[in-house]
């Protein structure tokens, strides 16, 4: 059930495809909005008439139409429909004296466009334009200084909720490309680490095969055929990846591949034992069944860690160790290497912290134990209600 205050997911999703459509839509929504200010005007002139009042006539009413017509190009020429509705507003008046609106409809919707979709130079014309239109009017109509008032208000006011929904959508537009950039940033991310993973195991496997070769045929076969399954695994990842960004910039609810979590981390290990490093890994601790993000995240920072390794560490072993504590898993990735290399490691180690500090977590790089080789140590936060697997 929504908490107070909070709008229920099926309202923000009628919301959203209201307002999809309607900008897909932009005519129909404009003819709807002059259909519904006529249906407005009409009431006068269906309404039942005191004896002392003018008869409607069809001739007024059919200027009360011409009025309304030009609220269809409202977007296209917002200042100039004011103009022409101010203009037939004039005539109707002073012409055939028709019946009086409770509201001035079409300048309402006319300076609420201006507000909304106008530069400052046409928002200040349309200032003057009704400085000067607002008082006329009430002069021709009632000479009454409480319908001034209550004119000068509502056009403001109109004014202000159009400003208002200007600065709506420039949020909205801001906080769509800030998505777009972060999402920008994970894709980069996701495609360094499956090509950087994949072509250190194939650049490692590829340069030890001329010597297998000839020393140990049979390794020299095995090397060969962890190079076709790295690239094949590198292959589908990726396929899955722009399978999305195709999907989505197509219907744009393209459904998500399921992302690695912490149970390929065995299978990683493997396939790095097969490029000649000697790799432990170990848990401690109760498994948790990690939320989905965590667990992508965990077994990138994993992958990117040991690919560190491969490429620049000229390691004999490594080690994975994961803690499972309460509240948190630790990521722990030693290795015996040349230890930090200035320039070594670039965005992968970038990418690593940039992963944890977007989960709240923590990450620390440098030597190793008693000063050997290098350590990669992450602290990602797990909510404390994620289950324990037995």
């Amino acid at each position: 059930m929504a908490g107070r205050g909070e709008i229920p997911g099926a309202v923000r999703g009628g919301r959203e495809r209201a307002r999809r459509w309607g900008a897909a839509n932009p005519w129909a929504v404009d003819i709807g909005i002059a259909l519904l200010v006529q249906a407005a005007m009409t009431m006068p002139f269906v309404l039942p008439r005191g004896p002392e009042l003018e008869p409607a006539t069809w001739p007024a009413y059919g200027l009360t139409t011409l009025t309304v017509l030009p609220l269809v190009w409202r977007r296209r020429a917002p200042l100039a429909v004011l103009l022409a509705m101010l203009a037939a507003s004039a005539l109707y008046k002073l012409a055939l004296e028709g019946p009086g609106q409770p509201l001035p409809y079409t300048g309402l919707v006319s300076v609420y466009t201006i507000a909304v979709l106008s530069p400052p130079w046409k928002r200040l014309a349309t200032a003057a334009v009704m400085v000067v239109a607002v008082p006329i009017s009430v002069w021709l109509n009632t000479q009454s200084a409480r319908e001034l008032t209550f004119s000068l208000f509502v056009f403001g006011a109109a004014y202000v909720f159009g400003r208002l929904q200007d600065a709506r959508q420039r949020e909205h537009r801001i906080e769509a490309e800030r998505a777009a950039a972060r999402e920008r940033a994970r894709i980069a991310r996701e495609m360094h680490d499956i090509l950087s993973h994949a072509v250190s195991l194939m650049v490692v496997q590829a340069e030890a095969g001329p010597v297998a070769v000839r020393a140990a045929p049979e390794r020299a076969e095995a090397a060969f055929e962890a190079i076709s399954a790295t690239g094949r695994d590198a292959m589908v990842q990726l396929r899955q990846m722009l399978g999305v960004l195709r999907e989505g910039s197509e219907s744009g609810s393209a459904p998500r591949e399921p992302q690695p979590d912490l149970s390929g981390i065995p299978e990683l290990v493997e396939r790095v034992r097969a490029s000649g490093l000697t790799v432990t890994y170990a848990t401690e601790g109760g498994v948790r069944a990690l939320p989905p993000a965590t667990g992508a995240s965990a077994y990138r920072i994993v992958q990117e860690a040991l690919t560190n390794v491969v490429k620049h560490a000229r390691a004999r072993t490594a080690e994975v160790r994961l803690a499972h504590e309460e509240g948190v898993l630790r990521v722990t990735v030693t290795d015996d290497g040349r230890g930090p290399q200035a320039g070594a490691g670039g965005h992968g180690l970038v990418g690593i912290r940039e992963r944890a500090a977007a989960h709240g977590g923590t990450a620390a790089l440098g030597p190793g134990p008693g000063g050997r080789g290098f350590e990669v140590r992450v602290l990602l936060p797990v909510p404390s209600e994620t289950g324990v697997r037995t």
